[in-house]
């Protein structure tokens, strides 16, 4: 049902079936009111020339017959009967309800106007009849009419039904077929937006479809040209940033072995080695993930087996519970840096860092936990900012500019992928990777 209401093909069908339900009901009940309308116009009309004729053929006939003939005129839904007494009583409910038909009868035969004519319900037969009419002839005597039914009612045509809804199916479908014609660019600029940051090469968005559509695409490409060439200076300039930055410390580096103190001497080529730490760091944040790498199938326990083996030839305590191999879709050095980064953290932070590695459907999952002291609640979402370290909770002595968790969230994020932190319930923090995988 998420579908009727979250895609545009859904909300078109939605809003088509609820209109044409509208349309066609209100249609119905308009088409069968005028008909009924009419049809009781028509059947007063008939009927009130009906009677008249029964009344005026009755004036030709001897009283001694008069009764039979007016049985033999009687039928349908008519009963007639001729006496010398009236049978009808009046009634305010029938005249209104019958007010047309006396109407026309008073046109026809103009005399009952002033009398003569009695339009109620027949004591008699009340339960049986709708309404009961009585005419006086000019002897005195009365036709006395029982009517059994007068409105006819026309069903509602099943035929009527069937090709309206054909229609409406009809409309549905021409029109599903020309949201997805329309919408069909669209999904071409979601792909170009994905391989923007996938590719390195430009891939432009054709240029075709209804005006709208090329100009959309017009303006993406030249975006997608501006962003290119935004990301080749950036490159160009942290190149001559680093260059710039760095030969001076050489420099610096190269004359304090001039000075006398030695341990102001030390003290001078500690900054400088913090300075080019913080240099490289800064440098390899402004730097991001864009590089010339493409994305390709990789085998991610495989990164994540080298980075196991690392950690444990530089003495830090790191196991891994993994199968032996998943496959996605990215960027092999990027990847490798971003759980690099997280595993140092959980090492350097958090004594250890135990990895687990699990294939779900459509996605892995890549556990990272330690046994340090965790991270407030309240802090959680601080950490991806970049240069955020919480010295409070974190060894000071480490090392570190509050980057490895901002890059590395870059790059999984840049892969499709999540990034979670969560602390344990026993101790420490758990950073949890969520990657999208092919489906087997």
């Amino acid at each position: 049902m998420r579908w009727l209401f979250e895609t545009l093909v859904g909300r078109t069908v939605v809003v088509l079936l609820l209109g044409i339900a509208t349309v066609q009901g209100t249609s119905l009940w308009f088409y069968e009111a005028t008909l009924n309308s009419a049809a009781v116009l028509a059947n007063e009309k008939q009927l009130a020339e009906r009677l008249t004729v029964i009344y005026r053929t009755v004036l030709r006939i001897p009283q001694r017959d008069r009764d039979a003939v007016t049985h033999d005129l009687a039928g349908g839904v008519i009963e007639a009967h001729w006496s010398l007494q009236r049978r009808a009583v009046a009634d305010p409910h029938a005249a209104e309800a019958w007010a047309g038909l006396r109407d026309r009868l008073v046109g026809l035969v103009p005399a009952w106007a002033e009398g003569g004519l009695v339009i109620g319900v027949d004591q008699a037969n009340a339960a049986s009849h709708l309404a009961a009419i009585s005419m006086q002839l000019p002897d005195g005597s009365w036709l006395n009419i029982d009517l059994l039914a007068s409105h006819a009612h026309h069903p509602r045509s099943d035929s009527t039904i069937l090709s309206t809804t054909l229609l409406a199916l009809g409309v549905v479908i021409a029109a599903v077929l020309m949201i997805r014609w329309l919408t069909r660019p669209l999904e071409l600029f979601a792909e170009a937006a994905r391989t923007l940051y996938a590719s390195t090469d430009r891939v432009p968005v054709p240029e075709t479809g209804p005006w709208e559509i090329r100009t959309l695409a017009r303006a993406f490409n030249e975006m997608q040209g501006r962003i290119r060439r935004l990301v080749t200076a950036r490159t160009q300039a942290l190149a001559a940033v680093s260059h710039d930055l760095k030969t001076p410390l050489t420099r610096l580096r190269m004359r304090i072995e001039e000075i006398g103190n030695g341990e102001t001497r030390a003290s001078i080529a500690a900054d400088l080695t913090e300075m080019e730490r913080m240099i490289d760091a800064t440098l390899s944040y402004l730097r991001g993930d864009r590089s010339d790498e493409e994305m390709r199938p990789v085998d991610l326990v495989a990164i994540i087996e080298t980075i196991t083996d690392d950690a444990r030839d530089a003495g830090g305590r790191a196991s891994l519970d993994a199968p032996r191999s998943i496959v996605v879709f990215g960027r092999h050095l990027a990847l490798k840096r971003a759980l690099t980064n997280i595993v140092q953290n959980a090492i350097k932070y958090g004594d250890c860092a135990d990895i687990r590695v699990r294939a779900e459907p459509g996605r892995v999952r890549i556990s990272v936990a330690d046994e340090g002291p965790g991270i407030p609640e309240a802090e959680m979402d601080a950490m991806f900012e970049p240069f955020v370290r919480l010295d409070q909770s974190r060894n000071g002595d480490t090392g570190g500019f509050g980057l490895g968790l901002t890059i590395a969230n870059e790059i999984i994020a840049a892969h499709g992928g999540t990034i979670s932190l969560e602390n344990r319930r026993e101790r420490g923090l758990e950073v949890t990777i969520l990657l999208a995988r092919p489906e087997d």
